[in-house]
């Protein structure tokens, strides 16, 4: 087996990716931990390039994830011909959970990636992979302690694939995702200490859906107590602050639930 590049600098997007290949097809099977985001289409791409029908694709569905967010996961796995297998997954369930800790990527990371990994091998699959790339190692990522605690495999981080890699290679492949906006689970919406709860994280699932299908694409909306605080890109602030589309973006958000509508100035 080759030796990881991870710490060449140099080597080329498209020397990582032949590498990757090459490391992914010494698996006898393959399932992915799939989001949908750049990331893990990618790596699902990259898997089923390497070992066909022997990888397979994995998602969770909990209320963590907005339904846009699954639908399109879906349509991306409908469209290429995947099998996708659904895992219920309820993180509401875990007390430890709810009190919203500060490690509170690594609890669900934790409760999450182990549900998926019980449905991976009982249908017969020898390994569960899953997105992070080397960017991820240099920002706060409590989520990977538990990554590396379940041994779950992380090829594209291997291969020393960044962001930039990622998008890059996944425009020349045709994949529509290249320039998909991050997104993190709803649950990083709500600040440590506050308890989540179902209805919280509903709130905030239809306040975002409301600002995407406005046509903002980076959205957040963080709640602060009884108020949504609202980030959008700097360049789209100026857009979302005039008289007409303020007003109908308020008047949905309070229809949620929400007592305040605040428009964060910094931007996202």
């Amino acid at each position: 087996m080759k030796q990881t590049l991870i710490f060449q600098e140099n080597a080329t997007p498209h020397a990582r990716y032949t590498w990757l290949l090459d490391r992914l097809a010494g698996f006898d099977s393959l399932a992915i931990a799939f989001s949908g985001g750049v990331d893990s289409t990618f790596l699902l791409y990259c898997a089923r390039q390497a070992l066909g029908e022997k990888a397979g694709a994995f998602m969770v569905r909990s209320s963590l994830s907005p339904r846009w967010e699954q639908e399109e996961a879906r349509a991306f796995c409908q469209a290429q011909g995947i099998p996708l297998t659904w895992v219920d997954f309820d993180p509401l369930a875990s007390p430890a959970f709810c009190e919203n800790p500060s490690d509170r990527c690594y609890r669900c990371k934790t409760l999450l990636l182990g549900t998926l990994q019980q449905a991976a091998l009982a249908a017969g699959y020898a390994q569960v992979a899953e997105g992070s790339n080397l960017d991820d190692l240099g920002d706060y990522r409590p989520g990977l302690k538990a990554v590396a605690e379940l041994g779950v495999y992380s090829p594209l981080r291997e291969a020393g694939l960044t962001k930039a890699h990622i998008r890059q290679l996944a425009r020349e492949f045709g994949l529509a995702v290249w320039n998909k906006p991050a997104y993190a689970c709803l649950a990083s919406r709500i600040p440590y200490g506050e308890r989540i709860d179902a209805q919280k994280l509903a709130m905030i699932e239809g306040a975002e859906a409301v600002l995407l299908r406005l046509g903002f694409r980076q959205v957040r909306v963080r709640l602060q107590g009884h108020a949504a605080r609202i980030e959008v890109l700097p360049g789209d602030i100026e857009k979302l602050a005039q008289p007409d589309l303020r007003s109908q973006v308020t008047k949905a958000l309070h229809e949620l639930g929400f007592l305040y509508v605040a428009l964060d100035l910094d931007g996202y």
